[in-house]
C-alpha cells in the first residue's frame, strides 16, 4: 500500500537533498578556509556551528537525513530493476557508500563531544584526520564522494531546466573547485599545526589545547560498529525485500513483437530496462520530460490513472489520454505500448556514403525546404520535445531525399538542403528532386497524423527546387569538413523557397527543371520571377499541393 503519492516522495527526496546539499556546501566552504589559516577555519566553524548546531539547524540537518535516507531506500525497494543508465548507477553507488564512510567522522566530531561535552575544535580535528594514512584516504575518499553524490542529484534535477543551458559552465566550474579547495584547505591547515608545533614547542597556544576529556576508545568503537551494523541492515533488509517474489505478473506488449514479463509494481521504462529493450529516457526516469512516452493501444481500461507530476507533464505537450510516461505508468494488467519515441530519433540516421565529389563543376538540382512558423510551435512545447520533433522531421526529410537518389548537404536550423545528379544525369536528378519533393509533402502529412494530438497547428513546409551549373566539392575546416555545392544554383534555390512561403505554397519550382525532367505542370500557377542578383526573370510554377507530383513524375529506365 503507497502511504504517500510518488509527487510527495520525490519533492520530499528533492528538498531534503537540497538541504543536505547546502550544508555539505557549507561544511566544504569552512574546510576551504585553511588556505587562509586554522584561525580563519575556527572562525568559520563557530558559524557554521552557531547556524547547524542550534535547535532548528539540529531538527532540519537530521531530518533532511533521515528523511532523505529513507526516500532513497524507499526508491531502491520501488525500483523493479537494476538496469539503469551509468549515471543513475553511480549516484546510488557514491549514496550507499557514504554511511559507512562518515561514520568515523560523525563519531568524532557529533557523537563524542555530545557524550563529553568538549566541542571538537579543528586543530583536533586535523590531527586525529591526519595522524594515519588511512583516516587521511578515507576522509579524501569521503568528501569526494558526498560532493559527487550532491553534484549528481543536482544535475539529473536541473539539467532539464530552461535555465541549465545559460549557467551551465559556471555549474561546472563551482563543482569543480570546491573539493579542490576544501582538500586544499585541509592540507593546508594540517600543515600550519606542524609549524605552529615547532614555533612552539607543542601546542600550548589556547586555540590548540590538546588536554580534554576522550570518550572512552571501547564505547566510540561501539558505536560505530552499531551505526554500521544499522545501516548496512537498512540496506540489507531494503535489497532482500526487492528480492521477494512479485505478487503476480504482466506482460508488456511492443509492436514489433517483443514482450516484457514482469511482476506488479514495475513501471513500463523499467519493463524495458529489465528485458533489455531500448527505451530513451532522458531525464532519467523522473517524470521531468516526455521522451519516454508510449500510446498505449491495448489495455488502458482500469489503468491506474496518472498522478499529478505526470499529468502536468503530458498536459504541457498536450497529449491525448492514450499517452503515457512510461517511467510513471505502473500498469496492473496486461497492455501493448508502442514509445513514440525511438532510440534513432535521438540523432539524424547516417547518410549514404558519397562519392568525392572535390572540386569540380557538375550540373545538378537543389532542394532547400524548411517548415513554416516552426519557432511558434516550439515556444509551447518543452525542449526535450522540440528536438524529438525536429529529428523526426529531419529523419522524414533524409529518408525522402535518399530515397529520391539525392544526398543531404546540411540541415540549416529547421531548414534542410539536398542536392541531386551527383551520380546521375541532370535529367535523372531534376525528377529525383521532384519525387522527393513530392515524398516531403507526403511526409509532412504523416508526421501532422502521428503528432496532430500534440500540435496546436499543423506543420508546412516550403520548398524550393531548381537546377543548373554547382562547383561541388570538400569544403571546410577540420572536423566540420563535408561535401558541399556552392554556386548562383544554390542561390536560386534558396530563394524559390522563400518565394513558396510569400505564395502560401508548398512547391516553388523553376520551369527549367521542370522541362529538364519531361513533365508539365499545366493546372498550376506559372509566375515570371524577378529574384536579386539576375537580370533575367525566372520562370517559376508554383504547386500548392506536392504530394501528386509522385503520380505523374516519368519512371526511370
Amino acid at each position: 500500500m503507497t502511504i504517500i503519492s510518488a509527487t510527495a516522495r520525490k519533492k520530499t527526496h528533492l528538498i531534503s537533498g537540497a538541504v543536505l546539499g547546502v550544508f555539505v556546501l557549507s561544511h566544504f566552504t569552512n574546510h576551504a578556509l585553511g588556505l587562509i589559516s586554522i584561525e580563519a577555519m575556527e572562525a568559520g566553524r563557530r558559524i557554521f556551528t552557531f547556524v547547524w548546531q542550534s535547535a532548528p539547524g539540529t531538527i532540519l540537518l537530521y531530518g533532511a537525513l533521515l528523511a532523505h535516507v529513507a526516500m532513497a531506500l524507499d526508491s531502491l525497494y520501488r525500483r523493479q530493476t537494476l538496469r539503469m543508465p551509468v549515471g543513475e548507477a553511480l549516484k546510488i553507488i557514491f549514496g550507499l557508500s557514504l554511511p559507512f564512510l562518515l561514520i568515523p567522522h560523525v563519531v568524532a566530531t557529533r557523537v563524542e563531544p555530545l557524550l563529553t561535552g568538549v566541542d571538537a575544535d579543528y586543530p583536533a580535528i586535523l590531527r586525529a584526520l591526519w595522524s594515519s594514512s588511512i583516516g587521511t584516504t578515507r576522509q579524501t575518499v569521503a568528501l569526494l564522494f558526498v560532493w559527487s553524490h550532491a553534484c549528481l542529484g543536482a544535475w539529473f534535477w536541473m539539467r532539464g531546466r530552461d535555465w541549465f543551458p545559460r549557467y551551465e559552465f559556471l555549474l561546472y566550474t563551482v563543482a569543480l573547485l570546491v573539493p579542490i579547495f576544501a582538500l586544499l584547505g585541509f592540507i593546508n591547515g594540517a600543515r600550519s599545526l606542524g609549524r605552529d608545533y615547532a614555533e612552539h614547542g607543542g601546542y600550548g597556544d589556547q586555540a590548540y589545547v590538546s588536554e580534554r576529556p576522550r570518550l572512552d576508545p571501547a564505547l566510540a568503537e561501539t558505536i560505530r560498529l552499531a551505526f554500521y551494523g544499522g545501516f548496512a541492515g537498512l540496506i540489507g533488509g531494503t535489497l532482500a525485500l526487492r528480492a521477494m517474489p512479485a505478487r503476480g505478473r504482466i506482460r508488456v506488449r511492443y509492436p514489433d513483437g517483443r514482450v516484457a514479463a514482469v511482476g506488479l509494481g514495475f513501471s513500463v521504462l523499467e519493463a524495458s530496462r529489465a528485458a533489455g529493450f531500448p527505451h530513451v529516457s532522458v531525464c532519467g526516469g523522473r517524470g521531468r520530460c516526455s521522451t519516454c512516452r508510449v500510446r498505449v493501444i491495448e489495455g488502458l481500461d482500469g489503468q491506474p490513472a496518472p498522478e499529478a507530476a505526470e499529468r502536468a507533464t503530458l498536459g504541457r505537450i498536450g497529449a491525448p489520454d492514450n499517452v503515457r510516461l512510461a517511467c510513471q505508468f505502473r500498469p496492473t494488467h496486461n497492455v501493448t505500448v508502442v514509445p513514440i519515441l525511438d532510440t534513432d530519433s535521438l540523432g539524424i540516421k547516417t547518410q549514404l556514403a558519397r562519392q568525392n565529389g572535390g572540386g569540380r563543376e557538375r550540373r545538378v538540382a537543389v532542394l532547400f525546404c524548411d517548415l513554416r512558423d516552426f519557432t511558434r510551435i516550439a515556444e509551447h512545447k518543452l525542449p526535450y520535445d522540440t528536438v524529438f520533433l525536429l529529428n523526426r522531421y529531419f529523419e522524414m526529410v533524409g529518408e525522402a531525399v535518399e530515397s529520391s537518389g539525392g544526398v543531404i548537404d546540411k540541415f540549416i536550423g529547421d531548414g534542410a538542403l539536398a542536392i541531386f545528379g551527383l551520380k546521375s544525369p541532370l535529367p535523372d536528378a531534376c525528377r529525383q528532386a521532384l519525387a522527393a519533393a513530392s515524398r516531403l509533402s507526403t511526409g509532412i502529412r504523416a508526421l501532422n497524423h502521428t503528432f496532430g494530438d500534440e500540435l496546436e497547428q499543423p506543420l508546412r513546409l516550403a520548398i524550393g527546387l531548381h537546377a543548373g551549373p554547382a562547383i561541388v566539392g570538400e569544403m571546410g575546416y577540420g572536423q566540420a569538413t563535408s561535401l558541399t555545392a556552392v554556386g548562383d544554383t544554390i542561390n536560386t534555390a534558396s530563394r524559390l523557397e522563400g518565394l513558396a512561403k510569400e505564395h502560401d505554397a508548398e512547391l516553388a519550382v523553376s520551369v527549367e527543371l521542370v522541362e529538364r525532367a519531361g513533365l508539365s505542370l499545366e493546372g498550376d500557377r506559372r509566375l515570371d520571377i524577378s529574384l536579386r542578383g539576375r537580370k533575367a526573370t525566372l520562370e517559376t510554377w508554383i504547386v500548392d499541393d506536392a504530394a501528386r507530383l509522385l503520380e505523374v513524375i516519368p519512371a526511370e529506365d
